[in-house]
């Protein structure tokens, strides 16, 4: 059994794995990443709205307010660096009842007292002349001009790749079965190898609180939420303008219709308690309930299809707010409970990690001399901007709904990083086979291209999208 030492090893390849990762790799840390799924974002990561959100609508004083105002800044400082794409679509909350229409003044003053000093309501007349589409039963709404829609995928891949650039490891196929503290060192055990570092930190999301019992009873439950979406062909995007979300409960955020970053428009998502962790189905009785309420919004969606489906599950807690805290004296940081608004709080939640390590284990915060921050920069997928097919890489387009390039493809697998591995790692790489035909028409010349690199090869996809 071999045996290699980190300063710091991160449990969970989800986008708040990457960033912290990406965050104690660049302050010096000898860091490695631990995922159990072929790829990052093989867990709930994989499967959210990818809207950039301002906190308007969070706890007020909450930490997770707190990260995801952190969080926002910090991804509109960097994302120009490492070609992140954002649309900046805005986003209405609409009222289509008179008691929804009642709350609005509340949401207005919770967005205020979170900062979101720009957020306003606005008349019924100006909602419908702002979003033609929409059903005339809306009431009114109230505009958050500085909520935008991004790329959920290359964004973490991104935070990985940088890390990797400062040095950072990372390994998937690996999951952490036991580990044991010696005052100085945690060994973790995966049954092929012990793995040893001086910090733990827990990012493994809807397994969060099986993880923190290698350390410490865990104060808080995970309670696996799931969520269902529709995916509507791009010609559907025209229908809005704006990102359309409904009044909050306090239980979720409620069925969302937004364009996505790659022209298609989102319908979703539900909201459901479930015990199982891993598995998330999606359930014909439940989409046509959500097709349903999709249609009653905005009536034009009845002329669209549907050209794909999904389902993720959200690591929730008993508990409002995020559950973040250090164990003295164990060298262990468990990073739980961060729900729908994970993609935007990941870049805040790493700095606060950080700024908890430093509180908590003064001796472990000098890692060394900070690591030269070297800014991959990301491959276009944004439907708004100018793809490889146009601007001509010397290479043919493989997959024709999604006009993806074998140039493309092949730097996918090739580059040096953090190459795709497996077939889901791919797709969401270059968008290859997810477009309107579910790569009928592509999977051969795809699975030519992919023979020998990627595991499972093509052929058994059909059970394996991490």
């Amino acid at each position: 059994m071999s045996e290699a030492r980190w300063d710091v090893i991160v449990i969970g390849g989800g986008v708040v794995g990457c960033a912290v990762t990406r965050r104690f790799a660049l302050a010096g840390a000898k860091t490695l990443l631990l995922e159990r799924g072929r790829d990052i974002l093989s867990g709930a990561s994989k499967a959210n709205s990818a809207i950039l959100h301002t906190g308007f609508d969070a706890p007020p004083g909450s930490l997770e307010v707190a990260c995801m105002q952190a969080g926002y800044q910090e991804y509109l400082d960097i994302h120009t660096r490492l070609n992140l794409p954002v649309l900046k679509t805005a986003a209405l909350v609409v009222a289509w009842t008179e008691e929804q229409l009642a709350q609005l003044d509340g949401i207005v003053s919770k967005a205020h007292e979170n900062g979101v000093d720009d957020a306003r309501q606005i008349s019924r007349q100006d909602l419908l002349g702002r979003e033609t589409g929409l059903s005339t039963t809306a009431l009114g709404a109230v505009e958050v001009p500085r909520e935008y829609v991004i790329d959920p995928w290359s964004a973490p891949l991104a935070y990985l790749k940088q890390a990797v650039r400062a040095g950072a490891g990372y390994q998937f196929d690996t999951e952490v079965k036991s580990g044991a503290f010696d005052g100085e060192y945690w060994h973790l055990d995966t049954g092929q190898q012990r793995i040893s570092g001086r910090l733990v930190i827990n990012c493994t999301g809807t397994n969060g609180d099986n993880i923190e019992q290698i350390c410490r009873k865990p104060g808080f439950e995970i309670r696996p939420r799931k969520g269902q979406f529709l995916v509507y062909d791009k010609s559907a995007s025209a229908l809005i303008n704006s990102i359309i979300l409904p009044v909050p409960t306090a239980t979720t955020k409620g069925v969302v219709l937004t364009k996505t970053i790659f022209g298609n428009l989102l319908l979703g998502p539900t909201a459901e308690e479930q015990q199982d962790r891993n598995i998330a189905t999606v359930e014909r009785e439940m989409l046509d309930g959500l097709i349903a309420t999709g249609i009653e919004m905005l009536p034009g969606l009845a002329g669209h299809s549907v050209t794909a489906t999904y389902a993720g599950l959200r690591p929730a807690t008993q508990f409002k707010d995020y559950q973040i805290s250090a164990e003295p004296g164990k060298n262990w940081i468990g990073v739980n409970g961060i729900r729908s608004t994970g993609l935007t709080a990941a870049l805040g939640i790493a700095a606060h990690v950080q700024r908890l390590c430093g509180e908590t284990y003064s001796d472990l915060a000098n890692f060394g001399p900070a690591a030269a921050a070297e800014w991959p920069v990301m491959p276009v997928l944004a439907e708004h901007e100018k793809r490889a097919y146009q601007q001509g890489d010397g290479t043919e387009i493989v997959c024709h709904c999604e006009r993806v390039t074998r140039g493309e493809i092949e730097a996918a697998l090739d580059e040096s990083d953090v190459p795709a591995r497996s077939l889901g790692g791919l797709r969401r790489r270059t968008r290859v086979m997810m477009g309107r035909c579910n790569g009928f028409y592509c999977s051969a010349r795809v699975a030519e291209l992919t023979q020998g690199r990627i595991s499972p090869p093509l052929a058994g996809h059909e059970k394996d999208q991490s």
